[in-house]
């Protein structure tokens, strides 16, 4: 445990988009270059960033020179054009391992696909100095790539503290190169499922809208129409069942930002159930009178937080090539939710 939180530096933000855990860096050489290694050139001009780092992004083709993967060994030249696609650094916090049980759907020596549990936070921020996900990788997991800190071993991406579903870890540099590359480029297909409050009428749509963090309450993110802020969104979204007062929907991710489907959902009037920071934790929909304030109550009751399960993750293997993908059920308090509002929709039909 940390003995004194004040001898170590803590990110700022606390939460933060997908794309922002990674990073693109372009040099263009100086005419008078001479030739020198690029894996040299490369660690002269980035912070915290080791050569084995930069031969694994190579062996993984994140480095490339004129739009061409190159090794690492590459002997640069005047008007050269670098470009290397890699996790970032944030900062240093002094983690400990954690016995914190973790749901395994799949491991071999380059990943490993969990099922993560609502409730457990990603990464350490302010106020999170422990009992993360990462306290837990670090005690399952020997020698994970951890950026030259160790406050991200193995994330390209992430999920919110109360968001439960699929996740992709790294387990060596080259695996983590190669899945940055894809988040980078959008490659991963990421499907969420949703309880959300009302009715649609159409069966599916796009929702393509920027994201940036609220002026008002900083905790939120919020969209901005006309373009002037934040930074591009996509999400796509179908109806899976309608409940009358609810919906359960699917959502595809195109760009990764945070809260994305919390916050694009709230923007078209169908906030995430249960989702106290977006104001999905109280009746939006339907007549308030007691025997439905009470139903409401119960379902709140059963699932405690905003009902949002990352149900699949696609990405391609860094080693062999082949695509994987992986799907979990929603847990128990979605489900049962799910079931409350299905024999509710059911009762509704019967009384018409």
């Amino acid at each position: 445990m940390i003995e004194n939180e004040e001898d170590y530096e803590l990110p700022v933000v606390p939460e933060e988009d997908d794309e922002d855990l990674i990073d693109k860096h372009e040099f263009i050489v100086d005419k008078g270059q001479e030739p020198y290694r690029i894996d040299k050139f490369m660690t002269d001009r980035i912070e915290r960033i080791s050569r084995t780092k930069l031969q694994a992004a190579a062996n993984a083709g994140t480095l490339t020179v004129n739009d061409k993967i190159v090794k690492s060994n590459y002997k640069i030249r005047p008007g050269d054009k670098i470009s290397l696609i890699i996790t970032k650094p944030v900062g240093y916090v002094k983690m400990e391992p954690e016995n914190i049980p973790l749901k395994i759907l799949y491991e071999d020596e380059d990943v490993v696909v969990i099922d993560k549990q609502a409730g457990l936070v990603v990464h350490p921020g302010v106020g999170n100095f422990s009992g993360t996900l990462v306290n837990a990788l670090m005690y399952h997991f020997k020698s994970l790539p951890n950026n030259g800190d160790e406050t991200r071993p193995g994330l390209v991406h992430r999920l919110d503290k109360n968001t439960s579903g699929v996740m992709v870890i790294a387990k060596n540099e080259f695996a983590m190169s190669h899945l940055a590359k894809q988040f980078f480029e959008r490659t991963i297909d990421r499907n969420y499922v949703a309880l959300v409050w009302g009715d649609f009428d159409e069966e599916k749509g796009v929702v393509d809208v920027n994201i940036g963090r609220s002026h008002r309450q900083r905790q939120q993110q919020e969209v901005f129409p006309n373009g002037d802020e934040g930074k591009h969104a996509v999400t796509h979204y179908e109806v899976l069942e309608r409940f009358g007062y609810s919906s359960l929907v699917r959502c595809k991710l195109e760009t990764g930002r945070t809260h994305q489907i919390r916050v694009h959902m709230k923007y078209i009037g169908h906030t995430v159930f249960s989702d106290e920071r977006y104001g999905g934790d109280k009746i939006l929909t339907g007549t308030i009178y007691s025997k439905y304030k009470q139903f409401v109550d119960n379902c709140f009751s059963i699932c405690r937080r905003q009902a949002l399960h990352a149900r699949s993750l696609g990405f391609t293997h860094p080693q062999t090539g082949k695509r994987l993908s992986f799907e979990t059920p929603m847990p128990t308090d979605m489900e049962d939710v799910v079931e409350k509002w299905r024999k509710y929709a059911k009762l509704l039909e019967i009384q018409k």
